[in-house]
């Protein structure tokens, strides 16, 4: 199995739905949502793309960076590399449905860890959605990172509850989901929260608790306040908001006043080994990944997550050698060029 071949039976498998273009850009998906797309005009979608490539690299080869260790520490586990699973669901209505929503998560958990380091699973309004991905985690031992809708607080708590009951890593909130009007349709209202609701849930969960889709300073300021062990810089893939920057451009301005503070990971756009370089050298901790990961699973089931994984873990690798860092604490700002 290689990616060309992993590429192909993705595109067979999402024939409607995603193009799997050579090019992960958002241009030819723009406004299809559902589906694999960026909302409204894509614009967000392609932000992402657009800022990541808007980064240059300083070129360094005199150096004794030779053998580059790429393993990294998430809440006390060592993970093989900085790169994570992303949340996903909605295989049926977003992907095709070629492969069932609880195979899917499956995929993702249990390939990410074959690749020596963790996934995470998503909520939606369908239960079978974060069941599915409990179900997932509970198989490989609690490896594995759950992250819920901003639901009402008593249904926050009771789902991370069970997180724990599997022995979930962590718990975490998608907080950017909180316009999803699918949700209400479906019964299970979200919406936005404030600092002393965070605080209340947060108080309540006995594991590290996530907040995903944080865009601002002042945002990651309160998610400090509100005891968020992490956050993740997101705007959920460019799929919930029309005309938002893209991570890499407000992740410097994140990190700069919250490195070392708070672990920082950050989402969208992520296609390659040099892609992860440069978001930590922007100032995350670790990066997520998704589109990728369901391009692999759709193409190559658990292997295939393990080997798009493994592919931007030697990437990863290959591009410290050649920018001069030995380890993740030096990809730092001195790898990013600036004219």
């Amino acid at each position: 199995m290689n990616l060309s071949e992993i590429r192909q039976k993705a595109r067979e498998k999402m024939k409607g739905f995603c193009r799997v273009c050579k090019v992960c850009d958002g241009v030819a998906c723009a406004g299809e949502v559902p589906g694999m797309g960026g909302v409204g005009t894509g614009s967000s979608f392609t932000a992402n793309i657009k800022a990541l490539a808007n980064v240059k690299l300083n070129l360094r080869t005199l150096h004794d960076a030779k053998e580059p260790d790429i393993s990294t520490e998430l809440f006390g586990i060592k993970l093989s590399m900085p790169i994570l699973a992303a949340p996903i669901t909605g295989s049926e209505y977003n992907m095709g449905g070629a492969v069932p929503e609880a195979e899917y998560v499956r995929m993702a958990i249990t390939g990410s860890k074959n690749a020596g380091t963790i996934g995470m699973s998503g909520d939606g309004g369908n239960p079978i959605f974060y069941d599915s991905g409990l179900e997932a985690i509970k198989e490989q031992n609690g490896h594995g990172i759950p992250i819920i809708k901003p639901r009402e607080k008593s249904v926050v708590l009771e789902m991370a509850k069970r997180a724990k009951e599997v022995g979930a890593l962590a718990v975490g909130m998608d907080i950017d989901g909180a316009g999803l009007v699918t949700m209400a349709l479906m019964g299970q209202p979200v919406g936005p929260k404030n600092l002393q609701e965070l605080k209340d849930i947060i108080s309540r969960i006995d594991l590290p608790f996530i907040l995903k889709g944080i865009m601002t300073v002042d945002e990651a300021e309160l998610a400090l306040e509100a005891g968020a062990s992490a956050i993740v810089v997101s705007n959920h893939g460019g799929r919930i908001l029309d005309s938002t920057p893209g991570v890499a451009e407000v992740l410097p301005q994140i990190a700069q006043k919250m490195k070392g503070r708070i672990t920082i990971l950050a989402d969208g756009g992520v296609r390659s080994g040099v892609d992860v370089l440069k978001y930590i050298a922007l100032g995350a901790d670790a990066v997520l990944v998704g589109r990728p990961v369901i391009m692999g699973a759709f193409g190559g089931g658990t292997e295939g997550v393990r080997l798009v994984l493994e592919t931007m873990a030697k990437e990863l690798k290959q591009a410290m050698i050649l920018t001069g860092c030995k380890n993740i604490s030096e990809i730092n700002a001195k790898v990013i060029f600036n004219k």
